[in-house]
């Protein structure tokens, strides 16, 4: 979890301001959903981390 949101930090909140925290949370939803089904990582073989659960199962 602490990886994530440290990743999350430098990737999205540091780069810009919120005016409001709706935005944030948007930003922040977003985010999750593309760190859970389009980033693709080395240590899963080159697949996302839904895609190495589904083919797991």
């Amino acid at each position: 979890m602490e990886s994530f949101w440290g990743t999350l930090k430098c990737e999205k909140y540091y780069l810009q301001p919120y005016p409001t925290f709706e935005k944030l949370e948007r930003d922040i939803q977003a985010y999750i959903h593309f760190y859970n089904h389009e980033r693709l990582q080395a240590q899963l073989n080159g697949l996302s981390p839904m895609e190495y659960r589904t083919k797991a199962a």
